[in-house]
């Protein structure tokens, strides 16, 4: 089971939990899994095409899953994924 540790913005719809265990083979299902869990999520995290929104991050053990493997990267026992909304300003 990894673990998704969830930025401020989205922990509203989490019930306000700042991590949730999920299960899953790869960086897709365990955000998937998350979605099922607490499905306000979904939207934020997922584009209608089923692809991660281009304006969410997500990091596997400290490395972007864009340079690794996307959706598909492979995800194991114990561990982490953050999601860091990308930020505008300058």
């Amino acid at each position: 089971m990894a673990t998704v540790k969830i930025p401020p913005v989205l922990r509203p719809s989490t019930g306000g939990e700042k991590e949730v265990a999920a299960e899953g083979a790869n960086v897709g299902d365990v955000l998937r899994a998350l979605a099922a869990q607490h499905p306000q999520t979904e939207s934020q995290l997922f584009s209608a095409d089923g692809q991660l929104n281009r304006y969410v991050n997500v990091y596997l053990n400290d490395e972007d899953v864009r340079v690794l493997g996307g959706l598909d990267t492979g995800v194991g026992e114990g561990d982490t994924l953050v999601i860091l909304p990308a930020m505008a300003g300058g």
